[in-house]
């Protein structure tokens, strides 16, 4: 397939400082991979993980920040890496080495945490003793000047560390409420010294630390500064999108290189990253930065796409496109797009799992791309099979759809049976997600577009049993048929509401009564509601448990918990169905028994998984196979790693 995108922008060299960039591509250090030792020195893991980093071909690649303190106030994550001594410059060296190799820029992020930070101690430091609004973080301090002043040199020489590795130049942050926008934000800045009260006074530490930085690295070594174009913190008293321009037009005039611009903090109450927001919706920041400061733009918040980063590229909207998840999902993006492949880019979902782990100190996973952080494990690693087999998938989910695709990347002759009248399995129903559930929908058109690419041959209206899987004569069978959300056997009138699964109710061609009582307040259940309810359906919301969202990971409950007041649902906890009768369904609670009116019945609180075929199909193969919901109903990323894990040992 040749595509007709024109990427002449994107791919264009462009300045930085004193140097130049191949591209207009800057890999952000948003990856916080958790991946080394708790002494702050990087692991072998971490070196495997940047060594493919270094061959996304991205102009400008960024390490992921290391604070800069011996004490380790500034250290926000169990594994985080450090730049407090000397003898961390040799490991540091290896990855400038790693970036050069691959023809990049290589840019060192010091990263102080702040208010987020301290994580070995029992406190925090800021600028002002502000509590936290999470509950995860430590108990603050406020730095005193002689602090602040002993904190500007330890960035400085972090910086100097950088620069003696081998890095071309350092990035400083204040993404996500890190020390730097402790300073610069009235939520947190409350000082009545020269550091706080007005933003000239609040932007004092940042000025000074550029000033200190860039006398220890020197004119004409590139010194980027990460900074809010919006806070999202207006409700709790932060700085406003204006201020957000003033504090870059400081920066300009301290003497910075580049700005990235990024977007939110891990307090604000709105999403900035996730697949909630829509992919250009924080472009108009980008278009004001440009509009009063000289220096480059560097910007790339929920900003996933080759396109649209070269359409904005080439109107003057940006000057680099910044890019994280992205890659992480797809390390080859970039080469993708060299080739016009852009359909064969594995998409990143934007369900901030990746993030989600960093505060439970868990290395980093990705959902769609199981190799991210097994780089170099032998099960991970698609290799060409010494003997192609005839491997038959039954299954068009994505466990069925993965396996399938690393199967025939191995050089095995795949078939794929899938029952219904499309691929995707429970992708189809997740598409209806108001936040953005479009994505799924991308995710479906990449497998199918890599299915065919790899020839994989895609029955369609062909359920499997016995006869149908021992005709096509495959070596291998692999079942990744799923699981069913389950109705439970309860006596209904014969006139009374339509009854359906989850699957059923959020399927495209199928119409909705008005009134609709769903079963479930988990993922699924919510995302039945507030699809329904949004569409202007009156939803009521049915939880026997005492709590909602249980499967949904910590960065999403509480967008959850927003489109729920926002659509004024307020579901019923530990309240059953007892009943159904002719005009709605019987509950009971604490309150006793009450009768809610309904067209139809949702029910999405168990799964059970389809494994009738795994058993009927014994011995009619070589090799016989169950994974995915089959085995047992999971989330989307178990799905996609086990059926990667098989596709690659077949």
């Amino acid at each position: 397939m040749t595509e007709t995108h024109d990427f002449s922008t994107l791919l264009s060299p462009a300045p930085l400082a004193a140097l130049r960039s191949p591209n207009r591509v800057k890999y952000a250090a948003c990856s916080v991979s958790n991946f080394n030792h708790e002494d702050g020195s990087i692991s072998e893991r971490e070196l495997a993980r940047m060594k493919v980093i270094s061959g996304t071909g991205a102009g400008i690649i960024t390490n992921q920040g290391a604070y800069p303190d011996a004490k380790g106030e500034g250290k926000a994550y169990q594994r985080m890496l450090s730049l407090a001594d000397d003898r961390y410059i040799p490991q540091y060296a290896a990855i400038a080495d790693m970036i050069h190799e691959g023809g990049a820029i290589a840019i060192q992020q010091i990263l102080h945490g702040g208010r987020y930070g301290g994580i070995d101690l029992g406190y925090c430091v800021q600028p002002s003793k502000k509590p936290q609004t999470l509950r995860h973080f430590r108990p603050p301090r406020e730095m005193s000047v002689e602090a602040i002043k002993a904190c500007q040199r330890d960035h400085a020489e972090a910086a100097r560390r950088s620069m003696e590795a081998g890095f071309d130049g350092v990035e400083i942050t204040s993404f996500m409420g890190y020390l730097l926008s402790n300073f610069i934000s009235s939520f947190t800045n409350e000082r009545s010294d020269e550091y706080g009260g007005s933003l000239e006074n609040r932007c004092r530490f940042m000025v000074e630390l550029i000033e200190e930085i860039r006398a220890t690295i020197g004119q004409g070594v590139p010194l980027i500064v990460r900074l809010n174009g919006s806070e999202l913190l207006a409700d709790l008293g932060g700085n406003s999108d204006a201020e957000c321009l003033e504090v870059m037009q400081i920066a300009e005039q301290a003497g910075v290189d580049m700005i990235s611009l990024v977007v939110g903090w891990h307090e604000s109450r709105k999403g900035a990253l996730g697949r909630d927001v829509p992919t250009e919706h924080w472009l108009k920041l980008a278009e004001r930065a440009k509009a009063v400061v000289d220096v480059p733009i560097a910007f790339g918040p929920r900003f996933g796409s080759p396109v649209l980063a070269e359409n904005a590229l080439a109107a003057g909207k940006i000057d680099f496109w910044e890019v994280c998840r992205p890659m992480l999902a797809d390390p080859q993006l970039l080469n993708k797009v060299r080739e016009r492949k852009v359909h064969l880019i594995r998409p990143c979902v934007g369900g901030l799992l990746c993030l989600s782990r960093m505060f439970r100190n868990l290395p980093y996973i990705c959902a769609m791309n199981p190799r991210l952080g097994h780089e170099v494990e032998p099960e991970y690693t698609i290799r060409p099979a010494v003997r192609a087999k005839r491997v038959l998938v039954i299954g068009g989910g994505p466990a069925g759809m993965e396996c399938a695709l690393a199967a025939a990347q191995r050089g095995h002759q795949v078939m794929l049976f899938e029952a219904s009248d499309a691929l995707g399995g429970q992708l189809r129903s997740a598409r209806r997600e108001i936040g953005g559930g479009h994505i799924f929908e991308e995710v479906v058109d990449y497998y199918r577009a890599s299915l065919d690419v790899h020839g994989v041959e895609v029955s369609l209206n062909t359920p499997a049993d016995r006869k149908s899987v021992e005709a096509t004569g495959a070596d291998v069978c692999v079942v990744a048929t799923g699981a069913s959300y389950l109705v439970p056997r309860i006596e209904r009138p014969a006139n009374g509401p339509e009854i359906l699964d989850v699957q059923q109710a959020l399927s495209v061609d199928r119409e909705v009564g008005k009134r609709v009582v769903v079963v479930g307040g988990q993922r699924a259940g919510l995302v039945a509601a507030e699809f329904l309810a949004s569409q202007g359906h009156e939803v009521e919301i049915l939880e026997a448990g005492t709590r909602l969202y249980a499967d949904v990971i910590p960065t999403f409950k509480w967008r959850h918990m927003t489109w729920l007041e926002e659509l004024k649902l307020t579901p019923r906890l530990e309240t059953r169905l007892t009943a159904i009768t002719e005009s709605g369904v019987r509950i009971e609670s604490a309150e006793g028994e009450q009768e809610l009116p309904a067209d139809v019945v949702i029910f999405s609180a168990k799964r059970s998984s389809n494994d009738r075929l795994i058993h009927e199909l014994e011995f009619s193969a070589d090799e016989l196979y169950s994974i995915g919901d089959s085995v047992l109903p999971r989330a989307l990323h178990n799905a996609v790693h086990e059926g990667y894990k098989l596709g690659v040992r077949i």
